[in-house]
């Protein structure tokens, strides 16, 4: 039931409209974004990317919102929109959401970094530790920032004093996957936070 729901609301949101002062070009542009394969316009996804990468995460959270009704909710989808409601501070939405791409895919490493990030947020880094360390064998230790986020899980974990949490938590940096040239995936870094 829960789940007929979901793709009740995510199919009621895709088919909203941006109106108003919001609006898919820039200042100053005169056309839209090029159109994907299909011709049918910019994926969600790719939106959503580009839109957490320019700071906007609830325009961002939409975007990935449309993503999950036109192409299906994937670990993919479901991690973009965590991570959304992660730089949105909805903690809670974001933990569940994360949890839930890690089911579908449990060796997804952008969800599992973004899980950490959430957890050093809600103050549990001894958990938050365990996932930046699976993430980062999973990633081969090829990432600089899941590699940043596991030193500063450690640390808080062994020096409590060592830094305000606070302090500590807004460096901690979300990743999402990106497809490289010859067709590799590699980690992005998010400064969402």
């Amino acid at each position: 039931m829960k789940t007929a729901a979901l793709i009740a609301s995510l199919a009621l949101l895709a088919a909203c409209q941006l109106t108003g002062g919001a609006s898919a070009l820039r200042p100053g542009e005169n056309t839209p974004p090029p159109a994907n394969a299909r011709g049918d316009g910019v994926e969600g996804l790719i939106v959503g990317h580009r839109l957490m990468a320019a700071g906007e995460p609830e325009l961002a959270l939409k975007a990935y919102y449309r993503a999950a009704a036109e192409q299906g909710i994937d670990a993919d989808v479901l991690s973009s929109i965590g991570s959304a409601n992660l730089a949105l501070g909805r903690l809670g939405q974001a933990e569940q959401m994360l949890r839930r791409a890690l089911e579908r895919d449990p060796v997804f490493v952008p969800a599992l970094n973004n899980l950490g990030v959430v957890l050093m947020e809600r103050g549990r880094a001894p958990e938050a530790k365990l996932v930046f360390q699976q993430a980062y064998a999973l990633d081969s230790g090829t990432s600089d920032a899941i590699r940043e986020n596991l030193i500063r899980a450690i640390a808080m974990i062994e020096k409590p004093g060592y830094v305000e949490a606070p302090q500590v938590v807004q460096g901690f940096e979300m990743v999402r996957r990106s497809e490289g040239t010859g067709g590799e995936s590699t980690y992005v870094t998010l400064d969402a936070l």
